[in-house]
């Protein structure tokens, strides 16, 4: 059974810091590349950063030198966590956690997200 949950979300000021926490359930996520992607309003969801299982990161433009991202895996349950500092209004979005692979906007499995909203 697989299974997401996303949390760690707030409203935050210009400037603030947030940590995501991810438990992510199930082989297909133990086994494989994870990544945070986010959805603002009338935007479609976005990559924001991917983690292998060997560690290896991939920021996007936007966000490298303020975000980070790790894993844990314990057995079938891998936790995945972004650091976010620096926080922008242009930051504000639903964050979710998924499989990061290609084809990943044709996951059939989300979780509920995560809002982050950046505002003074």
């Amino acid at each position: 059974q697989v299974q997401l949950v996303e949390s760690g979300g707030g409203l935050v000021q210009p400037g603030g810091s947030l940590r995501l926490s991810c438990e992510a359930s199930g082989t297909l996520f133990s086994d494989n590349a994870m990544g945070w992607y986010r959805q603002a309003p009338g935007e479609q969801r976005e990559l924001v950063a991917g983690i292998t299982t060997g560690g290896v990161t991939n920021i996007i433009a936007s966000v490298k030198g303020r975000f980070t991202i790790s894993r844990v895996n314990a057995g079938n349950t891998v936790y995945v966590q972004m650091r976010m500092n620096n926080l922008k209004p242009e930051d504000t979005a639903v964050y979710y956690c998924n499989a990061w692979k290609p084809g990943w906007k044709n996951l059939e499995v989300w979780g509920q997200g995560t809002q982050v909203t950046v505002s003074s």
